[in-house]
């Protein structure tokens, strides 16, 4: 049975084929349902794993930059068990409620805050087959779903009954919505080079190699995007929104116990998120030169993943925090400008059918 599972890991497409022939009797409808639910259990699962780890990577990495050894006690090896503890710390904490909030908006803005981030998951392929639906427009759709964040922070800043809350709140959404036009300007550029909008294609089109490698347009629109993803993510050195010395905490100043923990696991699941989108639309995906052959497909793109967050965790204990003004004028007078610049270039080199070319070089070799 462990080979078993282990050949699932290699060659995923076996496992819903299995899956199909033992529940063959079932109607249409409940098929459905039951590879929805096992696909809302996977994803969770994941991203409950992936957050805890992160916790305990952040504060590793940060205390080895710091010349320290980070958690140590808790757990035999390197304080392992450290995330366990705060996750049973957040679950027992008492759950406050402000006298002069908006209630019911106050409750709904955790749980709205952490839908898209959960839902961004159905079109992201972990591995060869592993992917809860290959949408025809899976990168509208992310980018559609992942915005609706907004919407939660304003929520939660607003019914707080928190000044610093709604400052926080506000700051936040001109962030987010500044730096979403030069992110999405950069995805669009990879679109172009590959000529669809499933994230299924952008892997298959870098099966042999990847979009930064080979041109210099998509490694600089790499960047761009991840730049402006770690300002969407409201992580250091953009990290306005919860600048402690200024507002507290941020718009999540007034909320405690469970609520709290909504908004601190759709931050790191959205550090994962963007991290995800980030592999498949410009480092191949679960792809890795033919590697995926010998190791397991679900591995590498995890492989990929926790090398971004690493960096993503790196940027904050190294750059000091920008002042608003200085964030604002990079987002639109450096990145907004040269995102267009490479949107053009990569348009030209597309018409030109010069993506083509090197694709049908690469994969003859």
């Amino acid at each position: 049975m462990l080979l078993k599972l282990i050949g699932y890991i290699y060659n995923q497409n076996t496992l819903w084929e299995d899956l199909g022939r033992i529940l063959h009797f079932l109607p249409g409808w409940l098929k459905v349902f039951l590879a929805g639910g096992f696909a809302i259990v996977f994803i969770a699962a994941f991203l409950v794993i992936m957050v805890m780890f992160q916790t305990w990577l952040e504060r590793k990495e940060a205390g080895h930059i710091q010349s320290r050894h980070g958690p140590m006690r808790v757990g035999l090896w390197h304080g392992w068990a450290q995330p366990i503890a705060d996750t049973i710390k957040l679950l027992l904490k008492e759950d406050i409620t402000p006298k002069a909030c908006d209630l019911w908006v106050f409750r709904l803005a955790p749980i709205v805050v952490f839908i898209p981030a959960f839902m961004a998951y159905v079109c992201v392929p972990f591995g060869n087959g592993l992917i809860a639906s290959d949408l025809n427009l899976g990168v509208i759709y992310i980018l559609a779903i992942t915005s609706l964040v907004v919407t939660a922070i304003i929520m939660a800043g607003w019914s707080s009954g928190n000044k610093f809350a709604v400052m926080s709140a506000f700051r936040s959404a001109a962030q987010i919505v500044s730096y979403e036009i030069p992110m999405i300007i950069a995805i669009l550029s990879a679109v172009l080079a590959v000529g669809s909008f499933k994230m299924g294609d952008f892997v298959a089109a870098q099966q042999n190699f990847w979009l930064i490698l080979f041109f210099p347009v998509q490694t600089i629109a790499f960047l761009i995007y991840f730049i402006s993803a770690v300002a969407e993510t409201n992580r250091a050195p953009f990290d306005l929104p919860e600048a402690e010395s200024e507002l507290v905490a941020g718009y999540f100043t007034e909320y405690s116990g469970m609520k709290f923990a909504l908004f601190f696991l759709a931050e790191y699941t959205n550090m994962v998120t963007v991290s995800a989108v980030a592999t498949t639309i410009f480092l191949g995906g679960w792809t890795l030169f033919g590697l995926e052959n010998i190791i397991p497909p679900f591995f590498i793109f995890l492989g990929k993943v926790l090398f971004l967050l690493f960096v993503i965790i790196w940027f904050r204990w190294t750059f000091p925090r920008l002042r608003i003004d200085q964030l604002m004028n990079f987002c639109w007078k450096v990145l907004l400008p040269l995102s267009l610049i490479i949107l053009v270039l990569s348009g030209l080199l597309a018409s030109v059918n010069v993506y083509d070319r090197v694709f049908d070089l690469i994969n003859n070799i």
